[in-house]
């Protein structure tokens, strides 16, 4: 039988950064388990590291990049 969500709420859950265990409620930088695991990966998110592989997606017309 699965648990309700409530439940399931309180449970630990793995830092997806670290693999430290944390909680989601009470956690203001949920799903990460503090403010430097968070920032870790916003960083790794704007430097490209999250990015899907393959062709670029084409520019949508009236598009340009600034030069």
């Amino acid at each position: 039988m699965a648990e309700s969500p409530r439940r399931a709420r309180g449970r630990p859950i793995l830092c997806p950064r670290c693999g430290e265990l944390t909680t989601w409620e009470s956690n203001p930088w949920r799903p990460f388990c503090s403010e430097r695991c968070k920032l870790i990966d916003l960083a790794a998110w704007a430097e490209g590291d999250y990015s899907i592989p393959g062709e670029p997606a084409p520019e949508a017309e009236g598009e340009e990049e600034e030069k």
